[in-house]
């Protein structure tokens, strides 16, 4: 029995097959909590009122929540299938996007940002326990998610039959619970606000379901089929996310809901402390997950590595990470890594599904290097960047002023996102063409 069961786990070392274990349901469960998360509710207010522009609607915010978030759990549902195909994780798999030694350079900015967001989310577990419990001892919250998130990473299929068997449904009944209390109050109206703003309101919605992007075959690797992984990511994530946003909507609408407030409606409603501490609990999947898919990417780097040895040293570090850095002020820069993965799915999209179907997908160490693909990737990023560069100081300043020194007023319709992804496909394609042709 007990061969059995590290027969059903993941391998210690890259250099050993991945099992084929996970169902749809499991697979579905695991991106359902993915799309369920407390920075979903305030980020809400990102898509009801993007900068820039006038505060959307009732009626347009829903829309660019559903349009963005399907959009971008599409991708990632996409972007999950050749990881269940060739059983090669995310990072591993990009040594056929770009060669082995060029595919170091996006693995090191996936290492970055996954230990980022891995201190991020260890600090917003400690804050969802602080208004769960009055204060308290914010080290301690955060050394508390730490301990579990990491000891989760050590057997990760383990957890995710878990989330499927018992935490999900604790999150579907917690979800029902706070829509049918907030509906108790009075709709907001519908169509008071603009649509002028739909775009950049769905690209908010876009941006977090794309962030998950860099490590969608970490975990459809052990996928039974392909199409149920692409299902999986797609419905599972889609449906949650959208159902978080709107909750956070109707927060906004109906409970005057701000930044410094954003868990007082749920905490306000009857029993709303109860089902908050599930809420609170299910975070722990998103620091999992940064953590986990942390050490997968450093394994790329060192294949024969034993991964729980590197999940031990990543949940520490991003554990003291979250005690001692400003991580509020490294935000803009995460989101600046994040926004280079976008181009990088285009460019992948089109060269697994359309470039490569004439030769293998080579994971192998001796992998080529393809500096076209890079170019291409590297278009998209521009593309990206020259719409929406953020605000990063003088990089912002260094995009917003060659928009205007060439006279190009970004419109209201334009997404960053789409269109990066776009740029960095068309590119892909052509390069492929060319090189067929030679």
């Amino acid at each position: 029995m007990a061969v059995d069961a590290e027969r059903s786990e993941v391998p210690h070392t890259l250099n050993e097959p991945a099992p084929k274990t996970l169902g749809v349901l499991d697979q579905s469960a695991f991106w359902g909590n993915l799309g369920v998360s407390l920075l979903g509710f305030s980020g809400a207010l990102a898509v009801l009122a993007p900068a820039g522009v006038p505060q959307l609607s009732m009626a347009a915010a829903i829309t660019a929540t559903v349009v963005g978030t399907v959009l971008g759990s599409i991708m990632v549902g996409i972007a999950a299938i050749p990881g269940a195909r060739t059983g090669a994780p995310s990072m591993m798999l990009l040594r056929g996007l770009f060669g082995t030694r060029l595919s170091y350079v996006p693995t090191a900015l996936n290492i970055l940002q996954l230990v980022g967001w891995g201190m991020f989310e260890l600090l917003v577990i400690a804050q969802g326990a602080e208004a769960l419990f009055g204060g308290g001892p914010h080290w301690l919250y955060v050394l508390i998610g730490g301990v579990v998130t990491t000891a989760l990473t050590l057997r990760p299929l383990g957890a995710l039959r878990i989330l499927r068997r018992y935490v999900s449904i604790a999150v579907l009944i917690a979800m029902a619970y706070f829509f049918a209390q907030l509906l108790r109050h009075p709709l907001p109206a519908m169509h008071e606000g603009s649509w002028e703003g739909f775009w950049p309101g769905a690209d908010a919605a876009l941006a977090v379901a794309v962030s998950w992007l860099p490590v969608a075959s970490d975990y459809s690797r052990h996928a039974r089929s392909a199409k149920g992984a692409f299902a999986a990511a797609t419905v599972g994530y889609s449906i949650t996310q959208i159902a978080c946003y709107l909750l956070g909507l109707l927060g906004l609408a109906l409970v005057a809901w701000n930044g410094d407030q954003a868990f007082d409606p749920l905490l306000a409603v009857p029993l709303g402390v109860v089902f908050f501490a599930v809420l609170v609990l299910r975070e722990v999947d998103q620091s999992f997950a940064d953590t986990y898919s942390t050490a997968v990417s450093i394994q790329n780097l060192r294949p024969s590595t034993d991964r729980r040895v590197l999940s031990l040293i990543v949940g520490a570090v991003s554990t003291i990470g979250a005690l001692t850095i400003d991580i509020e002020q490294f935000s803009n820069f995460l989101l600046l890594i994040g926004s280079v993965f976008v181009p990088m799915f285009g460019v992948l999209a089109v060269d697994y599904f359309g470039n490569s179907r004439r030769r293998e997908w080579d994971v192998s160490a001796e992998a080529p290097s393809r500096r076209g693909m890079l170019f291409a990737w590297f278009l998209g990023f521009a593309a990206f960047q020259f719409i929406n560069p953020g605000e990063l100081g003088f990089w912002s300043t260094f995009w917003t002023d060659l928009r205007a020194s060439l006279g190009f007023a970004v419109p209201t319709w334009m997404s960053a996102a789409l269109t990066s992804f776009v740029v960095a496909a068309v590119v892909a394609g052509v390069i492929g063409l060319l090189s067929r042709r030679r």
